[in-house]
């Protein structure tokens, strides 16, 4: 969210992510209403910013709004099958939005220091050791465990969703980890979580 004390080139780059965003051609529902999905992920992002790091730096708010940017642009079917094609295509992903965002933050006039330091926090640079970089996936795991875990539970083999929760664990803080314990989840859901926490 934008905040009263928000400069206007945040305000310049977090619209302009937003636009980007609503581009997206794949639909959720939200109420009744299709909305991008895009744009449902990077504002669901931004809300667990606000609960991990209510005073986070305009960078790292940049880099979690734009996280997904424009990811519908090269679907992952256009890589190999696998984990390397999987991993290649993350790789590329976050290369080109962290391009997009570093080039609309330049435009605004934020530094090029700034600039490349969102587009690292983007790429992941640094997890484990930078706290924004951490920050950043939190995020993402928090968001994955409360609003998609259940659908991909219904269409993947048990073991492997055990072993998708166990890899999502260990990219979490011990404080994002606290919280994903308190979200509501279906009977199925948590039997799961509680098995792969267990066997972890």
């Amino acid at each position: 969210m934008t905040r009263a004390f928000d400069t206007t080139p945040f305000t310049a780059v977090f619209n302009a992510l937003d636009s980007l965003h609503m581009d997206d051609p794949q639909t959720v529902d939200i109420n009744g209403a299709a909305e991008p999905a895009e744009q449902v992920y990077a504002r669901r992002m931004s809300a667990w910013l606000e609960r991990l790091d209510a005073d986070a730096s305009e960078c790292l708010r940049l880099a979690v709004r734009a996280q997904h940017l424009q990811r519908w642009q090269v679907p992952r079917a256009d890589y190999p099958e696998g984990r390397v094609g999987y991993l290649t295509w993350r790789r590329d992903q976050s290369r080109r939005a962290g391009e997009t965002a570093a080039r609309l933050m330049r435009n605004a006039g934020y530094s090029e220091a700034d600039a490349a330091r969102t587009a690292d926090i983007i790429s992941k640079k640094g997890l484990k050791r930078d706290a924004e970089v951490q920050t950043l996936e939190d995020c993402a795991c928090l968001s994955f465990l409360e609003n998609y875990f259940a659908d991909f539970s219904r269409t993947l083999a048990r073991d492997h969703m055990i072993r998708i929760v166990q890899k999502t664990w260990g990219k979490m803080s011990p404080r994002a980890r606290e919280l994903a314990l308190t979200l509501p989840m279906s009977e199925r859901s948590a039997v799961i979580v509680g098995e792969a926490l267990a066997d972890g």
